[in-house]
């Protein structure tokens, strides 16, 4: 009987499934027939064709065959993931080609509006009205407005310099008043 601590264990196995992502670069220990072989699944395939060809040539067909079968296995492995990993890069070029397309209608429209608000001859008997840009206003532009008739803009209010603190150690500052104490 089996006790409760390793059945909770295996409940959350997947089947030795790997969780999302890749296998072409995950690492696997294959239990063969002449031990563990472990590596990616590329590299696993070529260490068991290896083992394949080694066995033919010392003319044991039954070695032969079983890591020809494991060749095999680790080989549609990786054909499936490479299948699932170039499904993925063509859904996500599609997506790309269909957002380059939407640039694309959204500047030629920019584009056509730009073209018909210059060829519209109502606007440009209106003078230029400022709009709201986003932009923050420069100095520059300042300048360039009051030269253009425009209402001048303020000058910033200089500011006094500021009165060094006085120490309540050191003594009070003469303001010409009251004669300087005599020194000891």
């Amino acid at each position: 009987m089996r006790s409760s601590k390793s059945r909770s264990r295996n409940k959350n196995r997947n089947n030795n499934r790997p969780s999302g992502g890749s296998i072409i670069n995950r690492v696997f220990d294959s239990s063969g027939p002449d031990g563990k072989v472990r590596g990616t699944p590329q590299q696993i395939i070529d260490k068991y064709q290896q083992l394949h060809r080694d066995a033919q040539l010392s003319n044991d067909r039954v070695n032969a065959e079983n890591f020809a079968q494991h060749a095999e296995h680790y080989l549609r492995m990786l054909a499936e993931a490479q299948r699932e990993v170039d499904k993925q890069r063509e859904e996500q070029e599609a997506q790309n080609r269909e957002r380059q397309v939407e640039r694309d209608r959204e500047r030629n429209e920019r584009l056509k509006a730009q073209e018909r608000a210059a060829a519209d001859p109502a606007t440009l008997d209106q003078p230029d009205t400022p709009q709201d840009s986003g932009l923050v206003e420069t100095p520059e532009a300042k300048i360039d407005t009051a030269e253009a008739g425009e209402k001048p803009a303020r000058k910033p209010r200089q500011r006094r310099p500021r009165q060094p603190k006085q120490d309540a150690e050191s003594p009070a500052t003469n303001d010409g008043n009251a004669p300087p104490e005599a020194a000891e």
